[in-house]
């Protein structure tokens, strides 16, 4: 292998990205390459778990270019010091929900102004400007559960007994499975309980994550999206 290999399953990344909502003017889904520490036990140079590779926005029509795009000769990804990651360190995330150029504009041109009033502290531009994308969600269209170290099928009927599941897909992961709740799909008789009943029952993360891209590589392991 002279590329490191970012796309297991295109089929698998084709649906998910129709599945994707819709944009509106002024959004874009973030993307986020890391390397996983937990993911190759030999890379201990990594400090934290995620070491970020590359990150950038996308629409619909062009994400799996951009995606393609990552996919560059092997050693090309390294961490500081010139030492190269290895391609099961890999893993693709994305935000699920859409992120607003807008917003992240705002925040960012607050920030900037403020760093430029102060002694040059080694920031970059560029990268303070994207973690503001990052954070600057524009609708909430999805709400994200992602359990670790648990099947879904040995939680799928309780689950199913707390909320209506045809507002429920299920992004099965190496290491679990994120439960994905449509937020405008639930029905009114789970609108004032749905909240409680699923973050009790022991989600490691909840809210508005970044979530493994089905058909993507991560770490070694290719995500799979359903409905429940």
């Amino acid at each position: 292998m002279s590329n490191y290999k970012i796309i297991l399953d295109e089929d698998a990344l084709r649906s998910f990205i129709d599945w994707l909502p819709e944009l509106q003017d002024g959004e874009a889904y973030y993307c986020c390459l890391f390397a996983r520490k937990k993911y190759c036990k030999d890379i201990k140079y990594i400090k934290s778990d995620k070491c970020q590779m590359k990150r950038f926005t996308a629409d619909k029509e062009r994400l799996l270019h951009k995606i393609r795009q990552l996919e560059c000769p092997i050693g090309s990804y390294v961490q500081r010091g010139g030492i190269e990651i290895p391609q099961e360190a890999l893993a693709l995330y994305i935000s699920l929900n859409p992120r607003s150029y807008e917003k992240a504009a705002r925040s960012n041109i607050i920030e900037l102004v403020k760093l430029i009033t102060k002694p040059y502290g080694n920031w970059n531009s560029h990268q303070v400007a994207m973690s503001h994308v990052q954070k600057a969600w524009s609708r909430k269209i999805y709400f994200d559960l992602d359990f670790d170290d648990v099947d879904f099928d040995s939680m799928k009927d309780q689950i199913s007994s707390g909320i209506n599941t045809d507002c429920l897909s299920v992004l099965n992961t190496r290491g679990g499975f994120h439960l994905l709740v449509n937020l405008k799909k639930i029905n009114k008789e789970y609108s004032k309980t749905w909240y409680n009943f699923l973050t009790g029952l022991g989600p490691d993360v909840k809210g508005d994550n970044l979530i493994p891209v089905p058909g993507c590589h991560q770490g070694g392991f290719s995500p799979t999206l359903s409905s429940f």
